[in-house]
C-alpha cells in the first residue's frame, strides 16, 4: 500500500497540485495563529498531539469497507504532506520575471524560495544564484525526499510519521515568515528538524554524490557521517554543488533550472530504489 500510495500521490501532485489548497502548511495556519508563545516543549507537544490525532483517525477507520477508508486516508494524508505546490508557483513566477528582466519581481520571488535560510545580501551575482540553487534543492528535499523517507521507512506507521514531520516543517515555515529569528530559535523547531533530517539528508546525499564529482563528493559524504554539528542544509547543498559546479552560475534562468533538473533526477532515483526495495520485501 505504501508504494501504491506514493506513486498515486506523486502523479497527482505533478499534474494538479499547483497551489496551496492541498498543502498542510496552509491548513495549519489557523492553528499557528493561536500560538502566542513559543518554546521547545510546546512545539514538541503540538507535534505529538497532531500525530496522535492522525493515529486515532486511522485506528477508528480500521476494517471499514474492507480497508478502503484507510487507503483513502493514507492518500489524503500523503497529498497534504508531499509536494510544494505554492513553491512551484513561486518558482515559475521567478522564471517569468527573469525572462522579462523584472529585477524587483525576481528578487521578491527569490526571497520567497529561500525563506528558510535566506539569501546573502552583500555578495556577487554568481554567489547569490548559487544560494538560490541551494534553496531550490532544499525545497525539493523538504517537500519530496524527506516525506518519501518517513512514509516508506515507517511502514504501517508511515502516515503518522509523515504527518509529524510535515507539521514541524509547516511550523518552521510559519515562524520564518511571521516571527523573529529569536522566537524561531526559542521554539526549538530547528533543533527537532536538525535531528529528524540527519539520516534522510545523508541518504539523499548519496545520490547527489554519485551524480557529482565522485572523487570529491564521496569523501565529503563519508565525512558527513560523523558530523553532528553541520546543518542538514549545508550537508545536502554541499554535495549537490559538486555536480552543479560544472556549469557557471551566471544565467538567472538556466542556473536555477539546472538545480531543479538535478533535484528531479535524484527524486526519481530514490523513488526507484524505494520501489525496488518494497517489491523485494514483498517477494521475501
Amino acid at each position: 500500500m505504501t508504494l501504491f500510495t506514493l506513486l498515486l500521490v506523486l502523479a497527482w501532485e505533478r499534474l494538479f497540485k499547483l497551489g496551496e489548497h492541498w498543502q498542510l502548511d496552509h491548513r495549519l495556519e489557523v492553528v499557528f495563529r493561536r500560538l502566542h508563545r513559543v518554546s521547545l516543549g510546546q512545539t514538541l507537544a503540538m507535534a505529538l498531539v497532531w500525530m496522535a490525532v492522525v493515529w486515532g483517525v486511522l485506528w477508528l477507520s480500521q476494517g471499514l469497507f474492507f480497508g478502503v477508508v484507510v487507503l483513502l486516508l493514507w492518500i489524503v494524508i500523503a497529498l497534504l504532506c508531499v509536494g510544494a505546490g505554492i513553491m512551484r508557483k513561486h518558482y515559475r513566477a521567478y522564471l517569468k520575471a527573469a525572462r522579462q528582466g523584472d529585477t524587483d519581481a525576481c528578487e521578491h520571488m527569490a526571497e520567497e524560495l529561500a525563506l528558510i535560510h535566506g539569501l546573502p545580501a552583500d555578495c556577487s551575482k554568481e554567489e547569490r544564484l548559487c544560494e538560490l540553487q541551494n534553496a531550490l534543492l532544499w525545497i525539493n528535499y523538504r517537500y519530496y525526499l524527506a516525506p518519501l523517507f518517513w512514509f516508506a521507512v515507517c511502514g504501517p506507521y508511515g502516515p503518522i510519521a509523515l504527518s509529524g514531520y510535515a507539521y514541524l516543517r509547516a511550523y518552521q515555515t510559519w515562524l520564518a515568515r511571521h516571527n523573529s529569528p529569536l522566537e524561531r530559535s526559542q521554539s526549538g523547531v530547528d533543533f527537532l528538524l536538525h535531528w529528524l533530517d540527519w539520516i534522510p539528508v545523508r541518504l539523499a546525499g548519496v545520490a547527489y554524490a554519485l551524480l557529482g564529482h565522485g572523487e570529491r563528493a564521496l569523501p565529503a559524504w563519508f565525512a558527513s557521517l560523523g558530523d553532528r554539528h553541520t546543518s542538514p542544509y549545508q550537508v545536502l547543498t554541499r554535495l549537490a554543488q559538486f555536480s552543479l559546479a560544472r556549469e557557471p552560475h551566471k544565467d538567472p534562468v538556466q542556473t536555477p533550472r539546472a538545480a531543479v533538473l538535478l533535484a528531479r533526477k535524484v527524486t526519481l532515483i530514490i523513488l526507484v530504489v524505494v520501489a525496488l526495495l518494497t517489491i523485494y520485501g514483498k517477494l521475501l
